[in-house]
Order: structure tokens, then sequence, then C-alpha cells
């Protein structure tokens, strides 16, 4: 594994030699001992959204205290803010004194897959959306790359990982609903390392229902960890609550 300096303590990280001799369990040994370990993330996050011919991009500042809070604030000034909890999805707009309170179903539906808490924190920091500590897995060379499956795919969806062999991260993961036309493509394009570390630098989301594609680019800048953070989320009194379909 090679290092070039980034900003600041991260770097981030380019690929070296390719191990592809692995067998399923030890591939799966060598992603588990990276799963990030940490209680406080923080990071500036650039957003570009691509909906058919409608294109809008954002900046937030995001905090995370790990398996409890992911709070979301829009730059210079929190114009929009937002709090994810494992109990609900909560966001407030300033510009028209609206708010909203639910689950994660408008999150499901925006990316066509059945989405909680972990799912949401797994996306952002680079793990497998779906638990790979059962040994049902398989692993194979495909691409100069590895890549895992269920041993018995659900009747539900078809679930892909592709992993890279240098630094055993995920390249990919890919939900597929056939019988819904539904397609879930989630590409870690690189990873950096801070404070010793792997955590994703950029993320393409690709959601695909029927003819429709909806593709999110994700930048995580000035990445943090450990330090002392707040998560003050309260929704004005006085706004009108929406409901989201």
């Amino acid at each position: 594994m090679v290092l070039t300096l980034g900003c600041k303590s991260s770097r981030t990280i380019s690929y070296g030699e390719k191990n592809l001799n692995l067998s399923t369990k030890q591939v799966l040994k060598e992603h588990l001992k990276l799963t990030p370990d940490f209680k406080m993330l923080s990071s500036r996050v650039k957003i570009d959204i691509a909906e058919g011919e409608k294109q809008s991009g954002y900046t937030v500042n995001m905090r995370m205290e790990k398996d409890r809070n992911i709070l979301l604030m829009s730059t210079p000034i929190s114009v929009v803010k937002a709090l994810i909890t494992p109990d609900k999805v909560s966001f407030y707009n300033k510009l028209d004194g609206t708010y909203f309170e639910g689950n994660f179903k408008y999150l499901s539906d925006l990316l066509g897959t059945e989405l909680d808490f972990e799912k949401v924190q797994n996306l952002l920091i680079g793990e497998a959306l779906y638990n790979l500590n059962d040994g049902n897995y398989k692993a194979s060379v495909h691409d100069d790359a590895y890549l895992l499956q269920p041993k018995n795919q659900s009747a539900l969806y078809e679930l892909f990982l592709i992993l890279d062999p240098t630094i055993f991260k995920l390249k990919s993961q890919q939900i597929t609903q056939s019988e819904t036309f539904r397609h879930l493509q989630i590409d870690y394009l690189s990873h950096q390392e801070v404070d010793k570390q792997t955590i994703p630098e950029k993320i393409k989301v690709i959601a695909v229902e029927g003819t429709e594609e909806m593709i999110i680019q994700l930048e995580f800048k000035a990445v943090s960890l450990n330090e002392d953070l707040r998560f003050p989320f309260s929704i004005p009194s006085g706004y009108k609550r929406i409901e989201l379909k």
C-alpha cells in the first residue's frame, strides 16, 4: 500500500500490489480487520446530484457519532439541517419554514432498497450494507478484484460486493431487484487514511428504477476523528410539517 500526502492529517490511499490468491475466509478476515474504529467523525462533504437533466450541488458539514447520530448542516450557514438516528430521520429548512420527521421510508424509496440507520452509516464509512460476519459468502476473482456474493442469493434481491485486492476495502456494492427493475450501485472511487483508519474519500451512488436513474457523488474533505463533537438539533417552533412520498 502506497500513501500519497493529502491535506492535513488525511492521506489518499493509492493502490499497490494485488493479492488474488486468498481464500474466502482470508479475504473476509483482511476486509473486516480494516473496519473503521472510531467514536466521532467530522467532515466537509461535497454532494453532487444528477437526476435526468436536473443537476444540483451542495456542500454540508457532517458529524457522526458512530451507531448513534449523523448530523448534516448546509454551509456556509445552517439553512438546512438534518439528523439521522437509529429511530428516525428529521430535517428542517429555514428558507420555507418546513420540517420532516419520520422513518427511513423516504431514504429507502430514494435509493430503491430497504435502509436503516446501520445501512446509511455503513454506506458513508465504506462498509457492506449487509452483515459479512455470518460466513455465508463465497469469493471469486473477477476483473482483477475479489467478487463476494452470498452462497445462496435472496429470492428478493441479488447482492454483489467487489473488494480491492490491494487494500481489501470495498470498490463497489451492488443490489439488484429484478422483479421491480431496481438497481443500487455504490462505488468507492478512492479511500483516505485518517489517524490510521481507512475512510472513503469519493463515493458514487447510482440508483436505478425502471428507466429513471439518479447519481449522487460524495467527496469527503477535511476528515477528522474523535474530536469532541456536539449534535444540537431542534425543530424551530411554528414550522410546517411536510409529508414525503
